[in-house]
């Protein structure tokens, strides 16, 4: 790659009363550290579609993503970087293009083109989808949050990475479109057990994307989705949660976002309690980055700027 990553990310043991008391041992693989802009799953699930457009002389990549997405916020830094064009279907109004992560990611060379949530929930329509790639004949359309067959692979690398880094037995993430905790299950070895941490309300649609996701791949694969931690739906979460998350990231001095990490490391403290892992379990927590969120949750009045380490957002043009 033309520019500097940190791989493999650098794994990291945590320290918490909880864990001493329970006799677990834990780290945390640290992807928020691959690279200070593109950072996390968002990098993994875009790298392999970025090599098949450069080995197949593709011009452009579309996606889909709401007004503070992190995967379109990564997607126009990798288009950037790269030489490819990138293109931006957003679900809202134009006056979003000069919040802080559209900002950015005009910044970065990125078309955004507004669409309303009728038509936003055609993303998956094979018809639409024609219709689009009739529009932009050379172009690579990749789903909402980047979650496609290429992108299995590149998460793969999480596995592989851990191999040489530390012996566990669960691996946890959070899970958002399923595409990244399918990934890790796709490379694991039968031994390990996969947990998602869902930052959204779903009735079982979670497990049936991931299943489809990794199709007749993968037998005998031990994983699950916890669907209780969700602190109320996704980008959601109450003022106890925020203090618990505020409190937690400055006691293990570790970056956290309320979307997604956050939500994964009260839902894993909450397991610790209910003993869901007997004593002695070596235990690994995925840190996918999405610090960027940051600065739009500041924006809205979400959360208060001065509590969370918001990343500084470059002058555009």
């Amino acid at each position: 790659m033309s520019f500097d990553l940190t791989l493999p990310s650098p794994i990291q043991t945590l320290s918490h009363p909880l864990l001493e008391q329970k006799s677990i041992k834990v780290w945390i693989k640290r992807d928020d550290l691959i690279h200070p802009v593109l950072s996390g799953n968002k990098w993994r699930k875009l790298v392999a579609n970025v090599e098949h457009c450069k080995d197949n002389n593709i011009k452009r990549i579309i996606s889909f993503g709401g007004a503070y997405s992190n995967h379109i916020h990564a997607l126009a830094y990798v288009g950037m970087q790269f030489g490819i064009k990138t293109t931006g279907i957003i679900r809202g109004e134009s006056h979003y293009a000069d919040n802080y992560t559209l900002r950015w990611a005009r910044h970065w060379g990125m078309e955004l083109e507004f669409v309303d949530r009728k038509t936003y929930r055609l993303r998956d329509d094979a018809e639409y989808v024609a219709q689009l790639q009739q529009r932009f004949p050379n172009a690579v359309i990749i789903p909402e949050g980047g979650s496609n067959d290429l992108a299995l692979n590149g998460v793969g690398n999480i596995i592989r990475e851990l191999a040489d880094q530390v012996d566990y037995q669960y691996l946890l993430c959070p899970v958002g479109s399923g595409g990244t905790i399918a990934g890790l299950i796709n490379a694991a070895d039968n031994k390990k057990t996969i947990i998602g941490i869902s930052a959204l309300k779903q009735d079982g649609y979670l497990n049936d994307q991931v299943t489809e996701l990794i199709g007749d791949k993968v037998t005998g694969a031990k994983w699950e989705i916890r669907n209780d931690y969700h602190c109320g739906g996704y980008g959601k979460f109450k003022p106890q949660h925020l203090q618990q998350m505020i409190e937690l990231k400055d006691q293990l001095n570790i970056p956290l976002e309320p979307v997604y990490s956050g939500k994964m490391m009260l839902g894993f403290l909450d397991l610790l309690r209910n003993d869901k892992f007997p004593p002695g379990s070596r235990i690994v927590l995925l840190h996918t980055g999405g610090l960027q969120g940051l600065g739009g949750m500041a924006e809205r009045g979400l959360i208060d700027g001065k509590q969370w380490p918001i990343p500084e957002l470059p002058a555009a043009d």
